[in-house]
């Protein structure tokens, strides 16, 4: 196949998407197929550039706003300097956040008549928005914490949440801008601070427990991980750095609660329509109830993200996921 591997960007997931496509494109490659790499904030690179760039690695914060703005001229420079998009089988989506994963690069795709990875436009809006994804969780069945946006009175997160409370931007993910706040005198700067990445804030019960994940691809549920971490979150830093989490695979768990969590993560997945694959993200209280936290319409996918890891428990190797996802986009682009 000739696949074009979309990746980079000029959202604050930049580092993470590169990271992505350092293994996704040799991985493709060793697998025998005609592979471009197209970064979307400044086009198609050169081999030296792609050496380079897909060698960087991940930083312990996102890249700064400065940086970025520097590349948003540019954004989405497939439109110009990529290449004959037309010679292109499918399109690897390895982009995370902003305009990657917020559907409005799914819906040039689709108007370009191209087969890409992941979801369509409609459904990664819907799973990059925290508010509406809640909505639909709870229609579906699927617990999730309960919530308010900003803005919001101190009284009115008292009576209806309690502390502490999750602070977090709306439309973010890799915990950019989260916080969370223990107290009233600590809120408005939680909310500045996550305005900084999103108009729309989102203040949501903070739950405590265990961090659990499920992969889904191809309609399937894979075995679910566990995500255990110093602190009280799974932060930018601990997804990101060497030793800064440690991930089981599969989660100690009883197989009904492991079956019940699976079941859930289904259920929220068909319910945002999302694509061939995806990760849905739970918190596990002490008492053993489970919540929601989102969906990941393009989790990360270096070999060692979650997705991947939950792939390989069932025997699906790195090189043979990423085949098996491209292949689902032809397949489902020929429907």
């Amino acid at each position: 196949m000739k696949i074009a591997v979309l990746f980079g960007g000029s959202s604050e997931e930049r580092d993470v998407s590169i990271a992505s496509a350092a293994q996704i494109i040799p991985a493709l490659r060793g697998l025998g197929h005609e592979v471009l790499a197209v970064d979307t904030a400044v086009g198609q690179l050169t081999a030296d550039a792609e050496r380079a760039l897909l060698t960087s690695g991940v930083g312990l914060k996102p890249p700064s706003a400065s940086s970025l703005a520097k590349m948003q001229d540019s954004a989405l420079a497939l439109t110009t300097s990529a290449p004959d998009m037309r010679a292109v089988e499918v399109v690897f989506l390895a982009l995370h956040g902003g305009a990657g994963e917020d559907g409005r690069i799914q819906a040039v795709l689709d108007l370009a008549g191209l087969a890409y990875t992941g979801s369509n436009h409609i459904a990664s809006a819907t799973a990059m928005d925290k508010d509406l994804s809640k909505r639909l969780f709870r229609d579906a069945g699927v617990p999730t914490a309960d919530w308010l946006m900003a803005p919001v009175s101190l009284e009115e997160v008292q009576a209806a949440l309690a502390w502490p409370v999750v602070v977090k931007p709306n439309k973010q993910g890799s915990t950019v801008g989260l916080s969370i706040v223990r107290g009233p005198s600590d809120l408005e700067a939680a909310i500045r601070l996550a305005q900084r990445f999103d108009d729309e804030v989102m203040i949501e019960r903070f739950v405590p427990g265990r961090e659990l994940t499920v992969g889904i691809l191809d309609g399937e549920a894979l075995p679910v991980g566990e995500i255990v971490t110093s602190g009280e979150v799974f932060d930018y830093a601990a997804k990101y750095q060497r030793g800064g989490a440690r991930e089981i695979f599969p989660a100690a768990l009883e197989p009904a609660a492991s079956a019940r969590i699976q079941e859930l993560a289904l259920r929220a997945h068909r319910a945002l329509k999302l694509g061939v694959y995806s990760r849905i993200d739970f918190r596990m209280d002490a008492a053993g109830g489970l919540w929601c936290l989102e969906a990941n319409s393009l989790p990360g996918m270096t070999a060692t993200s979650l997705l991947p890891q939950a792939a390989r428990v069932v025997g699906i190797e790195f090189p043979a996921l990423c085949e098996r996802i491209c292949r689902a986009a032809l397949r489902n682009r020929r429907r």
